[in-house]
């Protein structure tokens, strides 16, 4: 009877054994309980955007030749009107120095043709004074009038000629301008492509050639960036903006949309996207800037204060979230109504209460409806 009594136990404590070893095991899932705060929506760029300076100009003289000065380098800052290069060009000097000399001539031979009609005007009044007292013949008061109208005309045609001149000076200066460089705005020089006494060459039509210099304005930046076609109905300008770069890491810089392209892009192999402007709010972060950065920009379309909100990654497909009741520890599939939402945080409008917990660890094996489930972590 002692040994039945033994074998019995045995048989219990092994059956006890295997029924706990076979038992469902709880899943470990993590949670993030459900509470109120701020959940944006937002669109964001689909592939990397460009910081852009505001200006940017490849800078090249109007005429060929050869360099014979360069006072700057790359890094220089200058300001507008700043001498950048200048080719050869004793040559139009030399023909500025001429057309100066002959406008000099010609205002001298203008001035003397003038004196000359002054006082053959004179000398004609005085003929007519004389005929009126009948002092002198007709004939030659006309011939003293006429000479004084010839006077007069060479008078102008001499002051003609003195204009021209001076108009050649302006041609010469014009032609002697093409052969110097000067800075169209305030700005870094980027980038040199000659050196001293290298020949430069305007670029042809419709071939592009490197600049003679790359001048960049460096106090205003913006990035442009591309949206896709599906997003880009909501975006206008004025809309705030966060602005991410990656030479800054998780620094964000404040932002504000000014443009939106007019056309979609069509790349081939790429989606379709139309290019959206962000300028920079704080001059602070524009000091920190540096054209041709890669950055990505969030566009906040609307944003919900005080709002229920779950993480995003607890929300599954058709709207369901995985709840965690601590009592029973078990999972249960909810279906809710969603609002507003971002990569961050969905809004909730309906189907889970504030205090509640969701799972965020969804694609974990084990996670269903009805399973035993324990918290790992809480957030």
């Amino acid at each position: 009877m002692k040994r039945i009594l033994i074998l019995l136990l045995v048989i219990a404590l092994a059956g006890t054994w295997a029924w706990w070893n076979s038992r469902p095991q709880p899943v470990s899932v993590t949670v993030a309980a459900v509470q109120k705060g701020i959940v944006e929506k937002t669109v964001a760029n689909t592939r990397a955007g460009t910081v852009k300076a505001c200006r940017r100009a490849g800078l090249t003289p109007s005429a060929g030749g050869q360099i014979a000065l360069l006072p700057i380098k790359e890094g220089d800052k200058v300001k507008r009107g700043q001498l950048l290069l200048e080719l050869w060009n004793e040559d139009l000097q030399a023909q500025l120095e001429l057309a100066r000399q002959e406008a000099a001539s010609a205002e001298a031979t203008a001035e003397a043709r003038c004196i000359e009609a002054e006082q053959a005007q004179r000398e004609a009044a005085r003929q007519q004074k004389l005929l009126a007292r009948k002092l002198v013949a007709e004939d030659q008061v006309d011939q003293a009038v006429s000479g004084a109208r010839s006077a007069n005309a060479a008078c102008t045609g001499a002051r003609a000629k003195a204009a021209v001149s001076r108009a050649q000076i302006g041609v010469a200066l014009a032609m002697l301008e093409k052969t110097r460089l000067t800075a169209p705005f305030d700005g870094v020089v980027a980038e040199i492509n000659g050196e001293l006494s290298e020949y430069v060459t305007p670029s042809p039509v419709g071939v592009a050639t490197a600049p003679a210099v790359d001048l960049i304005a460096s106090h205003c930046f913006y990035l442009n960036a591309p949206i896709d076609e599906v997003d880009v109905a909501g975006v206008s300008p004025a809309q705030p903006a966060r602005v991410t770069l990656d030479a800054f890491g998780d620094r964000r810089f404040s932002g504000q949309v000014r443009r939106v392209a007019d056309y979609v892009l069509d790349v081939e192999k790429q989606a379709r996207t139309v290019d959206v402007e962000v300028e920079f709010l704080d001059p602070d972060d524009i000091r920190d800037l540096v054209a041709g950065y890669s950055a990505d920009v969030e566009i906040i379309l609307d944003v919900r204060r005080d709002t229920l909100r779950i993480p995003s990654e607890a929300l599954l497909e058709g709207d369901r979230v995985y709840v965690l009741q601590p009592e029973e520890q078990t999972l249960s599939l909810r279906e809710v109504r969603t609002g507003v939402a971002n990569w961050d945080h969905t809004e909730i409008l309906d189907g889970i209460e504030e205090g509640e917990l969701v799972v965020t660890s969804v694609d974990r094996e084990g996670v269903e409806d009805g399973a035993l489930a324990r918290q790992e972590d809480s957030e």
